[in-house]
């Protein structure tokens, strides 16, 4: 019973560094129709900018949170300036492949820059708390808690703002919204400035859960797009479903199978979803 208890820790962690990442990639899918794939290595670029902030200034990471996240938005707006808009009338496969050649940008720039090895934001060892036998970490607290606060912040800008209502209307309906005189440059500056502050969050998180390594985001970028199939594919608040079924399983897997077949797991449920209930938990677009 311990060890099950302390998985689904492991997992509700994991689904929320997951529900993170999967809002923002379910967010430009649902207002701008494509994959981003470079989605991952938005997460790991967001990380390393905390790493910047942490090693310059020696300011927490918890403080350094925030400018990853404007940092984050600030590329994402960037690349979509110089790439995605000049392509969003053409097929959706080219801003397919163009987001697999920012992925492979983002990724060599990172390994450039920082280099290929593992590193870590503070060195040390924190003492988990221990509940009734299972051990959580201080870390782990906060990765919660962030992602909550997060995603709360996320769901009341969506609700009560001018220009959540707009991405909202961008979302169910492209033209309508439009002949309704919705400004949909700015809804996809905002769009993009969102998904790439989560997925900044996201490699925050991530990385204070393992370590910061060049290509952390490219590996759960599978567990993230599982998370945006099974919560329903355009929903952003399916993906917070999505994220936490996938987080939660893959680490339970681990109690049948070796851990090396997590990634395998998730692109299971996937398949399953996909095949059972192609629109996900909350149906998502077609």
């Amino acid at each position: 019973m311990i060890d099950f208890l302390q998985l689904l820790i492991y997992g509700i962690v994991l689904g929320s560094i997951l529900t993170l990442g999967a809002i923002g990639a379910s967010l430009v899918y649902g207002i701008l129709r494509f994959a981003n794939f470079a989605h991952g290595d938005m997460m790991t670029v967001g990380a390393y900018l905390a790493l910047v902030a942490v090693t310059t200034t020696g300011m927490s990471v918890y403080v350094a949170l925030p400018f990853a996240m404007i940092g984050g938005a600030a590329i994402a707006i960037f690349f979509d300036q110089i790439v995605y808009k000049r392509l969003r009338r053409t097929v959706p496969i080219i801003l397919l492949i163009s987001s697999f050649s920012t992925a492979l940008i983002l990724r060599s720039v990172t390994q450039l820059i920082w280099g290929p090895k593992n590193q870590v934001y503070e060195a040390g060892i924190s003492l988990p708390y221990v509940v009734g036998g299972v051990r959580i970490r201080p870390d782990h607290v906060t990765i919660f808690v962030g992602s909550v606060l997060l995603i709360i912040a996320f769901h009341l800008f969506l609700k009560y703002t001018m220009a959540g209502k707009a991405m909202r209307a961008m979302s169910d309906n492209v033209d309508l919204a439009r002949i309704s005189g919705v400004n949909s440059e700015r809804v996809f500056l905002w769009t993009w400035a969102i998904g790439g502050a989560l997925a900044a969050a996201a490699g925050v998180f991530l990385a204070l859960d393992t370590r910061l390594h060049p290509e952390m985001g490219w590996h759960v970028l599978l567990a993230v797009f599982a998370a945006v199939i099974v919560g329903g594919i355009g929903r952003p608040y399916g993906a917070i479903a999505g994220g936490m079924i996938i987080g939660v399983a893959t680490e339970l897997s681990t109690m049948v199978f070796e851990p090396a077949y997590k990634p395998a797991v998730a692109f299971a449920l996937m398949v399953i979803v996909l095949v059972l209930r192609p629109t996900g938990v909350i149906k998502g677009q077609p």
